[in-house]
C-alpha cells in the first residue's frame, strides 16, 4: 500500500474545485532487536525486511554481512500495515553500531527516526485554534519572495528553503538548507532569537512535506504550512488532528488544502470559502 487516497479542495486562479488526491502513505516503523525497542523509522510501507536488512549492514548494527537474522513481524494496524518489527540477533553478531540507535539514518531524512519506541512518536499540547483566513492569492506572492532570497540554490541547486510570513504577507525570515528540516529548524530559531515567533502566521517550504515538518510548524505556534511539492499520508492526517491549513503542490496560481480549508478564501469571490475540513 503506498498510497492513500485523500480528498482537497483545489485552488487555480480565482476557482476552487474539490478533488481526490492519491499521497504517499508515511508510517512509522518500531524495530526491536531482541524484544528490546532500538529504533523508529519513518517509511512507506511495502518490502519493510529488505527495508531493515539494508539498515541494519549500512549503519554497521550487525558485524557479518552474510548473517541473516530471524525478522517476524510483530503487529500490525487496523489497515494491515506492519508497525513492529522483531529481530533475533545473538549478542556476538551485534556491530558498533548497535550502541547507538540515535546516530541511525532515516529513509525519510525525519528527525522522529531514530526515537526508541512508537510511544516516544505522541505529542502533548493544544491544537492551533485559528479564526483568522487566509487569502489564497497571497500563497505566489509568499513563494516568490522565498525565492528571491535562495541564493544557494540559485547557485547549486542543491539545498531546500523555509520562510516566515505574517497573513498580511511580510517577510519575516527566510533560510536555506541541504535538508528541509533543518531549514525550518533555522527559521523557528532566528523568529525566538528575534521575538517574532508570535508574528508568524504563514510557513512556506521548499520540497516535499512529511509529517515531522507539520509538528515543528505546530510548535511554533504557526497555523498556515504551504509547500511547493506533495504531502505525505501521515502529514496530512496530523495537520488535520494539529489544527493546521496545510497547502501542498503550490505552483503559479495553484494550491491544493489538504486540512482545515474553512479557513481560506479568494480575494475575487463574494463570500469566504467556508468548506468544512475533510
Amino acid at each position: 500500500m503506498a498510497t492513500r487516497k485523500y480528498q482537497a479542495n483545489k485552488f487555480e486562479k480565482h476557482t476552487v474545485n474539490k478533488a481526490v488526491d492519491a499521497l504517499t502513505v508515511e508510517e512509522a516503523l518500531q524495530i526491536n532487536i531482541n524484544k528490546k525497542p532500538f529504533t523508529v523509522s519513518m517509511r512507506t510501507p511495502g518490502d519493510d525486511i529488505s527495508l531493515v536488512r539494508g539498515m541494519l549492514h549500512s549503519e554497521g548494527i550487525l558485524k557479518n554481512s552474510s548473517f541473516i537474522p530471524d525478522v517476524i513481524l510483530k503487529k500490525e494496524n487496523d489497515e494491515g500495515i506492519v508497525t513492529v518489527v522483531n529481530l533475533a540477533v545473538p549478542e556476538k553478531e551485534l556491530g558498533e553500531g548497535y550502541s547507538n540507535s540515535r546516530t541511525l539514518l532515516s529513509v525519510s531524512s525525519c528527525g522522529i527516526c531514530g526515537k526508541t519506541e512508537l510511544g516516544d512518536l505522541a505529542f502533548i499540547g493544544k491544537t492551533i485554534d485559528e479564526n483568522k483566513k487566509i487569502d489564497i492569492s497571497l500563497l505566489r506572492d509568499l513563494f516568490d519572495k522565498m525565492n528571491v532570497l535562495q541564493h544557494s540554490f540559485h547557485q547549486s541547486g542543491g539545498t531546500h528553503a523555509a520562510a516566515a510570513f505574517t497573513l498580511e504577507g511580510q517577510l519575516l525570515c527566510a533560510m536555506e538548507d541541504i535538508g528541509r528540516h533543518n531549514a525550518v529548524d533555522k527559521v523557528i530559531g532566528k523568529l525566538i532569537l528575534e521575538k517574532e515567533l508570535k508574528k508568524a502566521s504563514v510557513l512556506t517550504v521548499s520540497g516535499r512535506v512529511s509529517y515531522e515538518i507539520v509538528i515543528k510548524c505546530f510548535k511554533a505556534g504557526i497555523p498556515f504550512l504551504a509547500a511547493v511539492s506533495a504531502p505525505s499520508s501521515l502529514a496530512v492526517d496530523y495537520a488535520k488532528e494539529l489544527g493546521i491549513t496545510l497547502f501542498a503542490f503550490c505552483r503559479d496560481d495553484r494550491a491544493t488544502c489538504y486540512s482545515n480549508p474553512q479557513r481560506t478564501k479568494l480575494r475575487k469571490q463574494s463570500g469566504d470559502f467556508g468548506i468544512k475540513a475533510s
